[in-house]
């Protein structure tokens, strides 16, 4: 795995972030070995080895965690807000074959889904929540070497992206129980054509073209009912099938033993049925290794990204739904610069010192009082939102120990994300729901002796900032029809909240620690380890979502609105076996 913060290369193209490029090993071709693990709240197996001795080989892995199981049993998913099922779950394979001297062929595969469920009983009142999402993968890739400085890489790529939300309140006093239902859905099918080729100029000049092609199928969808009379309605979206494509030309330059450049330009383009788009992104990094094992590093980037995510800014849990560029919705640009210090103290100590400036347009959000609901059959999910632009800038420091009886690292994140939107918050710059002010890690690996071992991890974030309301109050409403003396002027009241600037309101910080000792044990091909683990050690209740629902403390008395806080999970000890042979 490899993480690209802010020298983006061209070949990367799509997105605003920054860039995990994660890949799956291939499969021993001589013997078959194995690692996994049994535990208490996970347990996982991978196995690889050859197909045909030499030629072709395979590596099957799967990881499973039924912690979901274990919690529904103690908490029976009452009071306490501990989910009633959660857990995780994750299978990879890949096939690799030796073609001849020249191509080899690799077939892979992925497919994984996590769910969460919850549930609070209040009275004769029920709430359930759930959030699951999962993704699929398939490639197909063929590499084909011309010659030692010139070769190729071709795949065909399949992705399928799932997510679903949704609550539901009952009440054991209507009539089949149901009082309200929500449920959100976002599902993206990609499949994707890509080809690139790599010259070798020399050892310190090498150069990098490509094409890719994606059509992308969206089916964002959004539906609501308030009472067990109403029928669900059938709001859910057409599929819209869009298609993104780019190239680049790229190149990487060492011209002496201190410089080295990265420089590339990507053309993007995207083409839905009313509208199509080509945009330019300049790609520049360069490195210069100053006297004493210092080296400097700065970058600048322009990126495109026309996928857009419409993110929920109030309590509850958040509702990310993905949708594309349209002819009314414009693609996000964005402008990048970082600049960053590197120094090696000896070959065990590193320290990294960077900076970050981004600027960014096009961003969308739902219009004040707006949701992806689609009320009239004419109408289209843009109509619900707005364009604004938005700016992110900070820095970050670590300190890195690689080797050694002790090893592990210090990292910590200073940064601020703002938007901004004319018919949002009225005009004013406001921090969007991911905007994380601090963010620190401590992680610790201390080798007691050859075969024990201690490990810590210890973590703080800032907390999302969330709209919630300030205030509640009932509002008569007006008879339409006050043709006798005898009727009242109002026929109704309904409860109004009063909100105050947007996203105002600060979710409680994030921090958590986990410890783990390992005894290790080698015996000719076979190694093996018991692990004692704590996650959570000191047990702090993080908020996952936060729920504002009524609370009848007195009877006959007007309910009051409560904020809860639910979390996912207080603290877990384990124990687990893993082996490797």
């Amino acid at each position: 795995m490899e993480l690209t913060k802010g020298g983006f290369p061209a070949r990367y193209g799509g997105r605003l972030s920054s860039v995990i490029e994660m890949g799956l090993k291939a499969g021993d071709r001589q013997a078959l070995h194995g690692t996994g693990s049994m535990g208490v709240i996970a347990s996982r197996l991978t196995l690889e080895g050859p197909l045909q001795q030499g030629k072709s080989s395979f590596v099957v892995s799967a990881r499973q965690c039924y912690l979901g199981a274990l919690t529904g049993l103690v908490a029976k998913g009452r009071e306490s807000g501990v989910p009633s099922r959660s857990g995780f779950g994750d299978y990879n394979a890949k096939l690799s074959f030796d073609l001849g001297a020249r191509d080899q062929l690799y077939v892979s595969g992925y497919t994984g889904s996590d769910q969460f469920k919850s549930q609070r009983v209040s009275g004769n009142r029920t709430l359930d929540a759930s959030l699951n999402w999962g993704n699929t993968t398939g490639t197909l890739r063929w590499s084909h070497r011309f010659s030692n400085r010139a070769s190729a890489h071709t795949a065909l790529i399949f992705s399928q992206y799932r997510m679903q939300v949704a609550n539901e309140e009952a009440s054991a006093a209507t009539q089949n129980g149901s009082l309200f239902r929500l449920k959100y859905q976002s599902n993206i099918r990609d499949l994707a054509f890509k080809h690139d080729l790599d010259l070798y100029a020399s050892e310190r000049h090498q150069l990098r073209f490509g094409v890719q092609i994606t059509a992308h199928r969206f089916n964002p969808s959004a539906v609501v009912t308030s009472s067990a009379e109403a029928a669900l309605p059938t709001t859910t979206n057409q599929n819209i099938d869009v298609m993104e494509s780019g190239v680049y030309a790229e190149d990487y330059w060492q011209p002496t033993d201190r410089w080295r450049i990265n420089a590339g330009l990507r053309m993007s383009h995207f083409f839905h049925p009313q509208a199509q788009y080509l945009r330019p992104e300049p790609r520049l990094s360069v490195g210069y290794k100053l006297p004493g094992d210092w080296t400097i590093k700065g970058a600048y980037a322009q990126m495109n990204q026309y996928v857009h995510m419409l993110s929920s800014t109030g309590v509850g849990l958040p509702t990310d739904l993905w949708v594309p560029t349209t002819d009314r919705v414009k693609p996000q640009q964005s402008e990048q610069v970082a600049l960053g210090l590197v120094k090696d103290f000896d070959s065990d100590i590193a320290l990294t010192v960077e900076g970050y400036h981004k600027t960014m347009k096009n961003n969308i959000s739902y219009r004040e009082g707006a949701s992806f609901l689609l009320t009239d059959d004419k109408a289209r999910w843009e109509d619900n939102v707005t364009a604004g632009r938005g700016w992110s800038y900070g820095g970050e420091v670590m300190l890195q120990k690689k080797r050694g009886r002790l090893s592990g690292w210090i990292g910590y994140t200073l940064s601020w994300t703002q938007w901004q939107f004319a018919d949002l918050n009225g005009g004013r710059r406001f921090f969007p729901r991911y905007d994380r002010r601090h963010d620190l890690s401590v992680v610790g690996v201390y080798e007691l002796s050859k075969r024990v071992s201690l490990s810590g991890t210890w973590v703080y974030g800032t907390g999302q900032a969330l709209t919630v309301p300030s205030s509640r109050y009932a509002v008569g409403v007006n008879n339409p029809d006050p043709s006798s003396a005898a009727t009242t002027p109002f026929i109704d009241t309904r409860n109004v909240k009063d909100y105050g600037a947007k996203n105002s309101f600060r979710a409680e910080p994030y921090h958590r620690m986990d410890l783990s000792l390992q005894f290790h044990t080698r015996k000719k091909a076979w190694e093996s380890s018991w692990e004692l683990s704590v996650y959570n050690a000191y047990n702090r209740r993080n908020a996952f979502y936060y729920s504002l629902e009524s609370k009848v403390e007195v009877a006959n008395k007007p309910s009051k609105t409560v904020l809860y806080r639910y979390s996912l999970f207080p603290v877990v000890p384990s124990v687990s076996y893993t082996f490797k042979f």
